[in-house]
């Protein structure tokens, strides 16, 4: 009798089947893997990658690897050094410099690279004042200094700035362009160039006329008075007998050698008993000049 009761709640569905029946502490919870069970005509969402910043290695060098890269620029280096010497190649880089730059730097003017010079203190002054005061732009300012490395260690306000206010005041023009005269007047010391003047003066020349001299050949205050001047002077007066007044005419007399042009040159003409002006004496070729007094 109650099978049979029993039965007909099951066909009616009131009696659900003990299998079904799990409980909720039960271990045996059936895993679903949703790799089986797919879902019809679904396509994943596509993945939108996240930006992220770019990975950036950074090895640490070694100093064997650094002295071998400040030896490969021409740049010697102690190994106590090493780190002041790569800072100040770092700077120079910024300004425009490149490797093959600093063989002649480091040749020319070694102490650049030594403790002696600071960036802040040394070479960052030095090309303010190429910027300001000359109005250099960085590719004129690196021209500069290539020109004559000298100026990176030297100081500004004793030295590069009252030669620039010397020289202006002479009246020079165009000193703020990246010449091999300019960058080599800028780092003459003050008292080198009035002692041209003063030389000059002393060989009977107003001051006027001495700085006239110097301002239309201003490498003569790059040259030596003991070795260049004095001798020239003295042949142009003495053997040449000429007055000195033809160096005012022509004050580029002083830079021709006086072994190998101006006593050769002065001899054969005084063997034909030929006198012309100290110009035209000096600046024709050697074909032309023998050519036009065999």
């Amino acid at each position: 009798m109650l099978n049979k009761w029993s039965r007909n709640k099951r066909q009616k569905g009131q009696v659900k089947p003990r299998r079904m029946a799990v409980a909720l502490g039960s271990s045996r919870l059936p895993i679903i893997s949703l790799s089986r069970h797919t879902i019809p005509n679904h396509k994943p969402s596509p993945v939108t990658p996240r930006p992220h910043k770019p990975l950036l290695l950074r090895f640490r060098t070694s100093r064997r690897q650094s002295l071998r890269y400040l030896t490969s620029l021409g740049i010697a280096s102690s190994p106590e050094s090493i780190a002041w010497s790569l800072s100040i190649v770092e700077f120079l880089k910024s300004k425009g410099f490149s490797d093959h730059h600093f063989s002649r730097l480091a040749a020319v003017c070694p102490a650049i690279f030594t403790s002696a010079t600071d960036v802040h203190r040394t070479l960052a002054p030095v090309f303010a004042f190429l910027a300001n005061d000359l109005s250099a732009s960085p590719e004129q300012a690196r021209d500069f200094v290539l020109r004559c490395p000298d100026l990176l260690v030297s100081n500004v306000e004793s030295h590069l700035r009252p030669t620039l206010c010397f020289l202006r005041n002479l009246g020079l023009r165009n000193v703020g362009a990246p010449t091999n005269l300019n960058a080599h007047l800028l780092n003459t010391p003050l008292e080198k160039l009035v002692s041209k003047i003063k030389f000059l003066e002393s060989m009977g020349l107003s001051h006027e006329e001495a700085v006239g001299v110097c301002v239309r050949c201003p490498a003569i205050f790059g040259y030596s008075v003991e070795n260049n001047m004095k001798p020239k002077i003295d042949y142009l007066v003495h053997e040449m007998e000429r007055p000195i007044e033809d160096v005012k005419k022509f004050p580029q007399y002083f830079a021709f050698s006086l072994e190998n042009k101006i006593k050769p040159r002065h001899l054969h003409l005084k063997k034909r008993g030929v006198q012309i002006r100290l110009q035209r004496m000096l600046v024709w070729s050697d074909e032309k000049f023998y050519a036009k007094w065999t």
